[in-house]
């Protein structure tokens, strides 16, 4: 795997490149910078490295300056001394974010890391879809958690995803059920909760329900080619699927 180090120590590089080869033989490392300035005309200059090491703090300025200049579509390695650089590295393809001095184990786990993402065993060159799915991880970060409904009163309490089994809509009003089975009012309607939930754990059966894959006790068949969803807590009516809608559920479950 063709591979550039961006790196201003000399003592830092030496030990970097010490364990990479102790770690792995299939890391080619095709180049070497020590700043901003040479960085960006490295990348101006050459064809995309298959895997970039980073330093964060280069002799004129922050690594970060170099992803004003120039589009890196390669998977990076950031490489610190320091630790609170760690989510701003999360937006800029970074697939690990190793603390100095770097030992076998840490850069071993970025590099299972990696092959894990892109199936990069045997050295073999990460999929040009790499972007992609860098894009979906961090689309994946970004879905909610939690939520603050209103209470009695003039309060808001925050109630997490995890413990919501279904939303339905009752009445023109949006509600959440939890595991045990008190309920909870949604400004939000069903079609955003959509946009916000994960889609692996949330499913849109029908009109009216919401709801998540833990919730689901069994699935009963139903006239026409539909099905029936059966939840762990009583629900207000049946949860239909469409026979129309029943292969993507399927393949959803």
């Amino acid at each position: 795997m063709k591979t550039l180090i961006i790196e201003d120590e000399k003592a830092a590089l030496r030990n970097l490149k010490a364990v990479i080869n102790e770690v792995s033989a299939g890391l080619e490392i095709i180049g070497e910078t020590d700043s901003i300035v040479d960085t960006i005309e490295w990348f101006q200059t050459h064809p995309m490295p298959e895997l970039v090491f980073m330093d964060i703090h280069l002799a004129d300025g922050s690594a970060f300056e170099v992803f004003e200049h120039v589009e890196v579509k390669c998977p990076i390695i950031f490489t610190t001394a320091y630790d609170e650089y760690a989510l701003r590295a999360f937006h800029v393809n970074s697939i690990a974010y190793l603390l100095k001095p770097i030992n076998r184990n840490d850069l071993q786990n970025a590099l299972d890391k990696l092959e894990t993402l892109c199936g990069t065993a045997g050295g073999q060159t990460p999929p040009f879809d790499f972007m992609k799915v860098m894009h979906e991880l961090k689309k994946e970060e970004s879905y909610k958690t939690h939520f603050l409904v209103p209470a009695k009163g003039d309060k808001l309490i925050p109630i997490s995803v995890n413990d919501i089994l279904f939303f339905y809509i009752s009445d023109g009003i949006v509600k959440a059920v939890d595991r045990h089975a008190d309920a909870y009012i949604f400004s939000q309607s069903l079609d955003e909760l959509v946009e916000l939930l994960n889609p692996r754990d949330f499913f849109r059966v029908n009109r009216q329900y919401l709801i998540a894959k833990k919730a689901i006790t069994d699935v009963s068949l139903w006239f026409n080619g539909r099905l029936v969803i059966n939840l762990k807590v009583p629900v207000p009516e049946k949860i239909i699927v469409s026979k129309a809608k029943v292969s993507e559920f399927k393949d959803w479950f």
